[in-house]
């Protein structure tokens, strides 16, 4: 629907908690003080929410039948002091598990974040950016109801149950025995129906993943968009996707009625089953009219936690299915985690060599075909081709965003695959055709490759490449504000600012992919002394369709359908007469060689 992949992972998994369980384990661990302290807590609690049930025999039979009314003074003052027991232990264990189950959530999300963010690029290009987002926000949150405040009401009427079933046995083993057969047998059968719902709820959360991502993504582009006239296309998009979570809440909702009415007919057929043989055994003496009474109120105890079930089951199965979802991006592999890099490299020389690359983002369809080069240090290397001939492919192997099918690629002599890309990326300065700036000051953007750079270092790369010149205009110069993705900046802005940022990264090998592409003949004149200063200091490897940024480069690779088709400098790639030729002529006419 939204043409993309759906976010449930790079491959179909049975839904299964085991797979987040070592992750909310360690997540857990640290807390189990506080966790003990509040099974304890919930334990007085339960007992003391006993004693008012439990007292009402004592109630009818002594005081009440007994005529001894000087009892009833001692009885209330027990009784509203196990109240107050009741009340402060729960309210203590309350507090205790809602501050656990928040930390818990944050601290989930946090790692998720960390853990995406260290996926490989394929994952990112095969899942919509705001589904992701929506899953690390929304996902988690089922710690809130697993950990939380549900669980807690849920097992304090668990326990409690099994404290009532003790005193009831007592009263009548076999009654009691009864009783507990017919909630287990409906026990039983609401997990097998939230078995079946929760299957249905992480389907809801999938949905709900794809019509968010698709949302932030009409509202990121929300300038094509308008542009286009689309605005009830996407409505209507958006308005297919909510459709679809209504679908799906129309096929929980009759499995959770029936939920509902099973814990209405085991409570009456319970209370039955108690006013038929009770009255029996009142009429015959084997029961007084306050064992009835406080059989009566304590039977509601032990069906309790099967309402309690009934009632959070729900929020349970939400939980379990968001961290289903949980464990299924766990298990996806960070880009590091391949044994065999295990090279860190401090400053490299950058000397690249591609030996016999080949690369398709399709395993039955490669988009490179035997790519080699060397390109020495301090040499810039161009890229020139049609479009989609494999240039920007062979800048996302480069930065080791992808890895080669077939081939290696040498960093100073040693297989680029082995390198630990936090050391190989330190390496790296990046101008991409898509310039993309965070929602944040200018001087945060400038200093996000290295935040430790001096304020003497910042204002030298912004002279370079002419940041100066605008910045220095603004009311808060550099800590003016830019916006989502630098939206207060100009195309040519974004593109300096960018320039800069690689300056300042003092890169040994230098990507400009289309690095001028947004700026216009005067701006490009102003930081090309910029660019040369500091492609001096590197590798450098530049693509551009402007044929005219290249000529200088120490050598033209010329690319066509996956393939090096020829190779040399400015002139001799022109004299030959070949697909640079036919390039070049196309822009700028013959004979403009020299020009």
């Amino acid at each position: 629907m939204f043409g993309r992949k759906a976010v449930s992972g790079t491959r179909e998994k049975q839904p299964s908690l085991l797979r987040s369980l070592p992750a909310i384990g360690s997540l857990i661990r640290p807390y189990w003080r506080s966790l003990l302290l509040c099974a304890g807590l919930i334990g007085i609690s339960q007992v003391a929410h006993l004693v008012l049930p439990y007292s009402s025999k004592y109630l009818i039979d002594t005081v009440v039948l007994g005529h001894s009314v000087g009892q009833l003074l001692p009885l209330i003052s027990i009784v509203f002091a196990s109240i107050l027991v009741h009340a402060g232990c729960y309210y203590s264990s309350f507090m205790i598990m809602a501050d656990i189950a928040i930390r818990l959530t944050n601290e989930l999300r946090r790692r998720l974040q960390m853990h995406v963010v260290h996926l490989p690029i394929r994952y990112f290009d095969n899942n919509l950016s705001g589904a992701l987002v929506s899953r690390i926000m929304s996902d988690p949150e089922g710690m809130l109801n697993l950990i939380g405040i549900p669980m807690l009401d849920f097992f304090a009427a668990l326990l409690t149950g099994a404290i009532t079933v003790y005193i009831l046995v007592q009263k009548s083993w076999n009654l009691t025995l009864a009783l507990v057969c017919i909630l287990s047998a409906g026990g039983y059968a609401l997990y097998h129906a939230f078995s079946r719902v929760r299957l249905l709820v992480r389907e809801m959360y999938k949905i709900r993943a794809e019509v968010s991502g698709r949302l932030s993504e009409s509202i990121s582009g929300i300038h094509v968009v308008k542009g286009y006239r689309a605005e009830r296309r996407e409505e209507a998009v958006f308005t297919a996707g909510t459709q679809r979570l209504i679908d799906n809440f129309m096929q929980v909702r009759p499995r959770m009625s029936t939920v509902g009415i099973a814990g209405i007919l085991l409570t009456s057929f319970n209370t039955l089953i108690v006013m038929y043989l009770g009255g029996h055994w009142l009429l015959s003496g084997r029961w007084t009219l306050g064992d009835y009474a406080q059989y009566s109120a304590l039977i509601m105890y032990i069906v309790n936690p099967v309402l309690t079930f009934g009632n959070t089951g729900t929020l349970l199965t939400q939980a379990i299915a968001g961290l289903d979802r949980v464990g299924d991006l766990i298990a996806e592999k960070v880009e590091d985690a391949d044994h065999r890099r295990t090279v860190a490299i401090r400053r490299c020389d950058g000397e690249v060599l591609f030996d016999d690359v080949s690369f398709g983002y399709e395993k039955d369809r490669r988009v490179l075909h035997n790519v080699s080069f060397h390109a020495l240090p301090g040499t810039v290397t161009a890229l020139v081709g049609p479009s989609g001939s494999g240039k920007s492919t062979v800048i996302s192997l480069l930065c080791a965003f992808h890895k080669p099918q077939s081939g290696r690629i040498l960093i100073d002599k040693v297989d680029l695959a082995s390198i630990t890309l936090n050391s190989y990326r330190s390496q790296l300065g990046l101008v991409l055709q898509e310039t993309f700036l965070f929602d944040g000051t200018m001087r945060e953007n400038l200093l996000f490759a290295r935040p430790d750079a001096t304020e003497k270092e910042l204002m030298h790369a912004c002279r370079v490449a002419c940041v100066d010149e605008f910045a220095e205009k603004f009311p808060k110069s550099y800590d003016t504000v830019v916006g989502e993705r630098g939206v207060k900046l100009s195309g040519g802005q974004k593109q300096r600012v960018s320039i800069a940022r690689a300056i300042i990264a003092d890169p040994r090998i230098l990507v400009l992919d289309e690095a001028t592409s947004s700026l216009d003949s005067e701006s490009e004149a102003m930081i090309q002394a910029g660019l040369n200063y500091l492609m001096q200091r590197c590798t450098s490897f530049v693509v551009a369709h402007r044929l005219s940024t290249i000529r200088r480069s120490n050598q033209i690779l010329v690319l066509e359908e996956g393939r090096i088709v020829d190779r040399g400098t400015h002139e001799s790639l022109y004299q030959a007469e070949g697909l640079y030729y036919e390039l070049y002529n196309r822009q700028y006419g013959a004979g403009t060689i020299c020009s």
